[in-house]
């Protein structure tokens, strides 16, 4: 199945589409946070895809014409506009990863990661990774993120299959999140 996806930079003719999958994904998520008794999600909105595509890094997954993934990077800019972010800045410098001190001009938000239920297992979340880690290494050495403590599936997929490490533990909004880096290049494995 693999062999006939294409993994490629997202274009601006995509926004409509990544809208789609983003709101399909994101309700899925909110059902399963439900029975946790929590609620969160992040969504963007078509002008925020756009500003994304065109001045972010953001990686699709293309079946037949149709985006079945997609992952988003993005620098700090763009995504402290949100208290989480904001948050996580703040929070940057006390982090030191391999002896490097992560800062807003050295490294970037990462995520999130979309890909349709059907699509799941087959690579793809390896393949938008890759391409994606590639990508922002020609501007900058570091991605982070944070994923949910009880996220446990999406923690698995970042630590085992994207190669990301976890560098701190915060609390926000009363839940509690991993902090994960990924240098962008593989001299800093």
């Amino acid at each position: 199945m693999m062999n006939s996806i294409k993994i490629r930079l997202a274009t601006v003719q995509d926004v409509a589409a990544l809208a789609r999958l983003e709101l399909t994904q994101l309700q899925d998520e909110l059902v399963v946070e439900q029975r946790n008794n929590s609620l969160s999600g992040q969504s963007f909105s078509k002008v925020d895809l756009t500003c994304l595509v065109t001045e972010h890094w953001v990686v699709v997954a293309e079946l037949d014409g149709d985006i079945v993934g997609y992952v988003i990077a993005g620098r700090w800019s763009f995504f402290k506009q949100w208290p989480i972010y904001r948050n996580l800045l703040n929070r940057l410098p006390r982090i030191d990863y391999e002896k490097a001190k992560l800062t807003e001009s050295n490294c970037c938000q990462y995520g999130p990661i979309w890909i349709a239920g059907e699509h799941r297992g087959q690579g793809i979340f390896e393949a938008l990774v890759q391409l994606l880690r590639k990508t922002v290494a020609k501007e900058l050495p570091y991605m982070l993120t944070f994923i949910a403590e009880d996220n446990a599936g999406s923690f698995a997929a970042h630590t085992r299959k994207g190669g990301m490490q976890v560098v701190d533990f915060i609390s926000f909004d009363e839940r509690d999140y991993y902090l994960l880096v990924l240098p962008t290049s593989d001299s800093f494995f």
